[in-house]
Order: C-alpha cells, then sequence, then structure tokens
C-alpha cells in the first residue's frame, strides 16, 4: 500500500496541509498513521464529509 503525505494529498483535496492534520488527529480519516511529526494517509483515502454542514456528503 502507498502511503502520502499530508502536502501531497492537500493538493489532491484542495484543502490546507494543516487541515487534514486535524482529520488525522481527530480520527476522521480511515487508515492514517503517525510517523514521528508526519502523517501518511493511504492514497486511496476518501476526503471526510464537512462537518459544518448538514446537508454535505462523502466526498470523492
Amino acid at each position: 500500500m502507498e502511503y502520502l503525505t499530508t502536502t501531497e494529498i492537500s493538493r489532491i483535496w484542495c484543502i490546507s496541509s494543516r487541515r487534514i492534520g486535524v482529520l488525522c488527529t481527530e480520527g476522521r480519516i480511515d487508515g492514517a498513521i503517525k510517523k514521528g511529526k508526519m502523517w501518511l494517509l493511504p492514497e486511496d483515502a476518501k476526503k471526510p464529509a464537512d462537518g459544518r454542514y448538514k446537508n454535505n456528503k462523502e466526498m470523492k
């Protein structure tokens, strides 16, 4: 399984790498692991829905 950093995923998902780190800390991204100070995410990880909106569906 290939893993990507928060910076690489942030380019794909169009959100900041800091926000991705927060989502990982909250446990909202399946398969995310922490190596030292860096989060690694599976390349096929799904972007979680934005919790600020009630009718927001899961993003791809």
